[in-house]
C-alpha cells in the first residue's frame, strides 16, 4: 500500500509540473503572438510605431479595412501582421485597434479602419522615409494616435 501511495504521489506531482509548464508555455506564447502598437514623437508629430519604434504607415487606396497591397507592393511595404489581438501601448487608443484577414490568411493590424504597413527603408526608430511617397497607386502616410493621416513631408 505504501509503495502504491508513493507511485500515485509521484505521478500526481509529475502531472502538476507538466500542467504548470504547459500553462507557462501557453502564457508565454500568448504574450509573443500579439504585436504592440505604440506612439513616438517625430518631426512629423506623434505617430504610430511598433514596439521597436519603427514607423507604421497607411495606404489610402486600401478598400476600407481590406488591403490592396500584395506582391511587389507588400515586398516594399510589408504589412504589420499579428497572431493575436494587437496590444495598445501608451497613447494608442485600444478601441481603434483591429485586424483584417489578408488573402494569404494572415491577420493584418488595422488602426481606425486603416491596414498598417512598414516601409523597408525605415530600419531605425523614428525614420519616416516612406512619408508621402507615391507608390503602387497612391501616397503613403503616417498616422496620428487619433487615427488620422498626417500629410506633411
Amino acid at each position: 500500500m505504501n509503495r502504491w501511495l508513493k507511485t500515485v504521489a509521484a505521478l500526481t506531482a509529475a502531472a502538476l509540473v507538466a500542467a504548470v509548464a504547459a500553462a507557462l508555455a501557453v502564457a508565454g506564447a500568448a504574450k509573443t503572438d500579439a504585436v504592440h502598437v505604440d506612439v513616438a514623437k517625430t518631426p512629423l508629430g506623434r505617430i504610430l510605431v511598433d514596439s521597436k519604434g519603427i514607423t507604421l504607415y497607411d495606404f489610402p487606396p486600401d478598400k476600407g479595412t481590406t488591403s490592396v497591397c500584395y506582391g511587389a507592393c507588400a515586398a516594399l511595404w510589408p504589412p504589420l501582421t499579428t497572431k493575436g489581438k494587437p496590444i495598445a501601448g501608451p497613447g494608442v487608443r485600444a478601441s481603434l485597434l483591429g485586424t483584417t484577414r489578408r488573402k494569404d490568411g494572415k491577420l493584418e493590424v488595422t488602426y481606425n479602419g486603416h491596414p498598417l504597413y512598414y516601409f523597408v527603408s525605415d530600419r531605425k526608430p523614428g525614420q519616416t522615409t516612406g512619408q508621402g511617397l507615391n507608390q503602387f497607386g497612391g501616397p503613403w502616410w503616417v498616422l496620428s494616435p487619433a487615427g488620422k493621416e498626417i500629410h506633411r513631408v
